[in-house]
């Protein structure tokens, strides 16, 4: 060990009691701990505790705040004091406010080992929390131990919600589902008798859980043969050892009762929020004996009710009266009697907008197969699917547990009724019976446009009249919603991964679940508490103080259109030239006179240069500072169809402040967003 970082190191040995005096220069503290780690594993949770306390610089090269003092504090009581519990549970509030980090951490129910449990939860805190180049200003995990930290409005330390089960306002569970569905060969139902078993299973464990003191956790087991061909099922639920047994029996019950009917097939899964978390699978996956070991029975209901056994608890659904009245009315009004939407398109109304069965849509996505997943988001997953006569269509399925996901629902059908345009993906139809909620649109087999602009090797399928097109049919698209529909709509989130392609490669804008929708002549700009969308794209008055207006998707097509003519992310790990992001690159080559170097080669001829030039500098308007410099899309449609209209000079644009540095490496903030799927941001402090 002495060969690793020669003098830095210095150990000693007093009265037979191991004491560690460490004097680390940086650059050898990676080769320290793994020589540490071969050497004497027991004291690494406590190395990497000091490391954590006395050199915040190796995991923070940015200077720390308050903030990330108080979460490196945290890591260490939580680590100390969990490991010394007998049930492994600590909960801790360090600091003064606005900065005071409140977190809790919970380790496994089978880890009996203090020092396991301390060296997971600070091996959590060094890799996860606090090795970025900023706090972020919420954190969970969900895995071998449970941990959850945040500030005084995230309220990590409440009682879990009567809505989620979680701290907070629609908060989402953590989960993970197999990728393999329940497959039970021989007897006809099998399968739909084996979710049914287990569905009793985890209801036994999760009250088991509830009534076992201290540690509100326990295990079970069930062997399936006596019934099917397949193997035994186990399951774990556990909670917070701080919840009194009923809130720990309802948060479990709250939980179980998000699981669809699609989840439930799946072979094994789990499932978690802030205070109680269930897993199950055909395999086991703790270690001991499980607590419970039930016989597998056929129900006698079962044998009458084949739909009984195939669905879980179905989640209470609180939906307002007026807004299910519209729901009704939309999908009831709309649908035409006894028809099909293959017998309207031979008419050619292709307007028509139906309501389907969840039987039709579970039989043209092969009921929610993987194979069919088109993407995957915070709201739910989209399948791609056909129905019986032939129709290919793109079916959203959303998250059953998302309060965002039903009003993304809401907006969408509010929006069909109103919406119709060339460059606007058209919604077919919706279905919603009891916990589904699920939208059907019209099947574009061409993916969205970052698939493209951002892959090498497909860019060269962009053409430049393609490229022409998709950059004025985004424009006329958003014409439309800002000024020519009936309602004014702002987007929220336009995206590349929210402009779909056709056949034809014509862009389609989709995604209108953060929509908002105000009257014509309210054009002025609106405040929103809960700032969503997507990093890299949201305008900065949005981002910074919840200000949104026609503007913000102004902002949004400017990005777009350096995205698509560089072939680089705005918000990409890549490095572009002496920023961060791809909007301070183009500002500069542009005062530099070096604006064709944006231009990836493999796009466009050099014979379109003053095309391209223009186009620069539309972008570079767009992406303005002040909402107030930005031209409406009006202007902007106007700007690209006429080569001769006088364009302004644009002025120094919005998010240029962040260089890299000569030493330190940095990276940019991530984009939360999944194929055509779209999260919360939260924004690092």
């Amino acid at each position: 060990m002495s060969g690793v970082c020669g003098d830095h190191l210095i150990w000693h040995k007093k009265n037979d009691n191991l004491l560690h005096s460490l004097s680390l220069s940086l650059s050898c503290t990676v080769a320290v701990l793994v020589s540490f780690a071969m050497a004497a594993t027991t004291i690494l949770p406590l190395l990497l505790l000091l490391l954590l306390t006395s050199t915040p610089s190796l995991l923070l090269p940015v200077a720390a705040d308050d903030f990330c003092d108080n979460v490196k504090a945290v890591a260490a009581i939580l680590s100390k004091n969990a490991s010394a519990s007998p049930v492994h549970f600590a909960s801790a509030t360090y600091g003064q406010a606005p900065d005071a980090v409140s977190a809790l951490a919970l380790c496994g129910g089978d880890i009996l080992d203090g020092s396991a449990c301390a060296g997971c939860i600070t091996n959590w805190f060094a890799n996860q929390a606090l090795n970025l180049t900023q706090c972020a200003r919420v954190g969970s995990n969900y895995r071998d131990c449970i941990i959850a930290y945040g500030g005084a409005a995230d309220n990590i330390l409440a009682a879990p919600s009567n809505a989620t089960g979680g701290s907070g306002d629609n908060t989402p569970p953590f989960e993970a589902w197999s990728a393999r569905n329940v497959s039970v060969s021989g007897a006809a139902g099998a399968a739909p008798l084996v979710v049914g078993l287990t569905r009793d299973l985890l209801a036994a464990t999760a009250e088991k859980a509830a009534v076992v003191a201290p540690s509100r956790y326990a295990t079970g087991v069930m062997d399936m043969e006596s019934v099917a061909a397949y193997p035994r099922v186990y399951s774990q639920a556990r909670c917070t050892p701080d919840l009194p047994a009923d809130e720990c029996s309802a948060c479990l019950r709250r939980l179980l009762g998000m699981v669809n009917s699609t989840m439930s097939m799946r072979m094994g899964g789990q499932m978690g929020v802030t205070r109680c978390y269930f897993r199950y699978d055909a395999f086991q996956f703790y270690s001991g004996t499980p607590l419970l070991s039930l016989p597998a029975t056929v129900p006698a209901a079962a044998l009458n009710n084949k739909r009984r056994s195939m669905l879980w608890v179905i989640p209470v659904v609180v939906v307002p009266l007026a807004a299910a009245a519209f729901l009704l009315f939309i999908c009831y009004h709309r649908r035409r009697k006894g028809s099909r939407y293959a017998r309207r398109k031979k008419h050619g109304e292709n307007s028509e907008f139906s309501l389907f069965g969840f039987a039709e849509l579970l039989e043209a996505t092969s009921n929610f197969s993987e194979e069919n997943k088109l993407g995957e988001g915070g709201f739910g997953t989209v399948y791609k699917g056909q129905l019986s006569e032939g129709l290919e269509i793109a079916v959203k399925r959303l998250a059953s547990h998302s309060g965002q996901g039903f009003i993304e629902f809401q907006n969408e059908l509010q929006l069909v009724a109103k919406l119709q345009h060339l460059n606007l993906v058209r919604l077919l139809g919706c279905c919603s019976q009891e916990e589904e909620k699920i939208l059907v649109y019209e099947y574009l087999p061409n993916k969205s446009l970052d698939y493209f602009i951002f892959d090498e090797d497909k860019r060269s399928l962009l053409d430049w009249s393609k490229l022409v097109a998709i950059i004025e049919g985004i424009a006329h698209g958003l014409l439309y919603l800002h000024k020519h529909s009936r309602l004014l709509v702002i987007h929220r989130d336009l995206k590349p991964s929210n402009i779909l392609l056709d056949s034809e490669m014509n862009p389609k804008i989709s995604d209108f679940g953060l929509a908002k929708i105000f009257s014509s002549n309210d054009t002025e700009g609106n405040i929103t508490r809960r700032v969503i969308g997507t990093y890299g794209y949201m305008a900065p008055e949005y981002a910074s103080k919840g200000i949104f207006s026609i503007k913000s998707d102004v902002f949004s097509f400017g990005v777009i259109i350096l995205e698509i003519l560089s072939g680089k992310q705005n918000s990409g790990q890549q490095q572009c030239g002496e920023f961060i992001n791809l909007l301070g690159h183009a500002w500069q080559l542009w005062e530099d006179g070096k604006w064709f170097d944006l231009v990836d080669s493999s796009f466009v001829p050099h014979s379109h240069s003053a095309k391209m030039m223009r186009w620069i500098n539309i972008a570079l308007l767009c992406v303005q500072e002040n909402p107030a410099d930005r031209p409406t899309m009006g202007d902007v449609v106007s700007m690209l169809s006429s080569e001769t209209m006088i364009l302004d000079d644009p002025k120094q644009p919005a998010y240029i402040n962040v260089r890299v540095g000569n030493e330190d490496e940095s990276t940019a903030p991530q984009s939360d967003s999944t194929n055509d799927m779209t999260m919360s941001v939260t924004t690092p402090r």
